[in-house]
């Protein structure tokens, strides 16, 4: 498996150089076109999930024991956090979404029916491992609610209820809009709440925030380390990069407004690390200064974490939807919900169970990009050879991007 993700992992660094040396230039346009910033909050909910919350604060004391992880040594545990989040990673996305954009409506691999089929499987099953997440972690931030280790009813059913929600979202495009926008907004206050806890209502000193911030340049020293897997732990994080980087493409590819393609590249790996590398550093201090954060703290960020769960689910049940054509139009809400719901609920116990495994899923997503490329050399190089724009039909309205922004 590690060598398939080391293929992977460079299969896509050459693609990305690829496409900035011949399409470097070109103006990214989606069907759907919004604002920069509002293409950035849908970015920024649908590419994360309940991960982002819930992880740091139960990872970094591994990190710092080099000891047991001696290959952790080269930097801080703030910094390895990030490594594993941002920056770097989210040229999975930049890929994705420049080919579903620009290349995929030229070649078409995507709408070969067995190629469909699969990439609909890696959206539901990832669908259901996000649920699962949340199902996991939650006895570790409501230790009030149970014993603080075991999965207890109450915690099927505030997964039950986010799964209902995501796909009621789903039956609207115009919902996943408004809570990806009021999910980065919530976020944001989530990271406020959280540093004035920390260093307003605490005796921490400011320059203890700054420091963390600081300490995160180790990642940016040390790069190239996070490359290719650190680990085990760094594997399955980059094969779960993986698995989301298809759909998160296909779906976001929807909404660039214009951008060029280079722009494109960095408005991705920098605007989503700067509210990363502030989250985790706010987290870092309350591991570090030993700060409890049991009860109001803890809710809120699971809280959060819920809410990231619906965005980033209403986003791939929408697109999986939209792929296989089981649209409300077709059977109307009430059977469109209750099928999602049923599907999602399953598979999540599946991923309970062990039955499935994150790691399967994004070594599919690295096949089929082999697969692509092949395809793409085998009997569309002359076609992509000669894309010199986005579609023609993709057209920017201005005061269209006002209205839905």
């Amino acid at each position: 498996m590690t060598i398939w993700l080391n293929a992977g992992i460079i299969f896509t660094l050459l693609a990305i150089t690829i496409i900035l040396l011949k399409w470097g230039n070109v103006r990214v346009v989606g069907v759907t076109p919004v604002k920069t910033l509002t293409f950035i909050a849908i970015l920024f909910t649908s590419g994360l999930d309940v991960g982002l919350i819930m992880f740091p604060l139960t990872e970094f004391a591994g990190y710092a024991d080099i000891k047991a992880s001696p290959e952790y040594a080269f930097a801080n545990p703030l910094a390895i956090e990030f490594g594993y989040w941002g920056f770097l990673i989210w040229g999975f996305y930049f890929l994705t979404c420049f080919y579903f954009c620009v290349i995929e409506p030229k070649v078409k691999f995507f709408e070969i029916p067995w190629v469909k089929f699969i990439n609909n499987v890696v959206i539901i099953g990832t669908c259901a491992f996000t649920a699962y997440l949340l199902l996991s972690n939650l006895p570790w931030y409501l230790p009030e609610i149970g014993d603080g280790s075991s999965i207890v009813s109450e915690f099927y059913l505030i997964v039950f209820a986010a799964i209902c929600f995501a796909v009621y979202s789903s039956t609207d495009i115009k919902y996943v809009r408004f809570l990806s926008i009021a999910t980065t907004w919530l976020f944001i206050a989530l990271i406020g709440f959280m540093w004035a806890g920390a260093f307003v209502l605490s005796d921490s000193e400011m320059s203890a925030f700054t420091d963390n911030l600081a300490s995160i340049g180790t990642y940016f020293a040390n790069i190239n380390e996070f490359v290719l897997p650190l680990n085990d732990y760094h594997e399955f994080y980059l094969f779960w990069w993986f698995a989301w980087s298809i759909m998160i493409g296909q779906f976001t590819s929807r909404f660039v407004g214009g951008l060029k393609t280079y722009q494109v590249l960095g408005a991705m790996l920098i605007f989503p690390s700067i509210p990363i590398a502030i989250w985790f550093s706010v987290l870092y201090h309350y591991h570090e200064a030993g700060i409890p954060t049991q009860g109001i703290k803890n809710f809120a960020m699971v809280f959060v974490g819920i809410v990231f769960v619906i965005n980033s689910l209403d986003s791939l049940v929408r697109l999986y939807t939209d792929n296989l054509n089981i649209t409300v139009k077709r059977f109307g809400k009430a059977k469109y919900m209750i099928g999602n719901i049923l599907a999602l609920s399953l598979l999540t116990l599946l991923f309970k169970l062990e039955f499935l495994q994150i790691q399967w899923v994004g070594a599919l997503v690295i096949a089929l990009f082999f697969l692509c490329a092949g395809f793409i050399g085998y009997s569309k190089f002359k076609t992509v050879k000669n894309i010199d724009s986005s579609p023609k039909a993709n057209k920017i309205d201005y005061t269209k991007i006002e209205t839905q922004s």
